[in-house]
């Protein structure tokens, strides 16, 4: 039985650790993701004007 509880505990501890993680670092977490979509959409093209929001030549 004490091992059943020590798992238990160990896993909820997990459970916590990952939403603490998934908390505090929430901004980064989703430009990271968002990248990761982006990479592996078929129809992405990155010469597209979307994130284009200054022109090159600036005299």
């Amino acid at each position: 039985m004490a091992a059943v509880t020590t798992a238990v505990i160990a896993i909820v501890g997990l459970v916590l650790s990952w939403v603490a993680i998934e908390v505090a670092c929430k901004p980064c977490l989703e430009k990271g993701r968002e990248a990761i979509d982006r990479s592996l959409d078929p129809n992405y093209d990155p010469d597209d004007n979307e994130g284009i929001t200054a022109p090159l030549n600036q005299h």
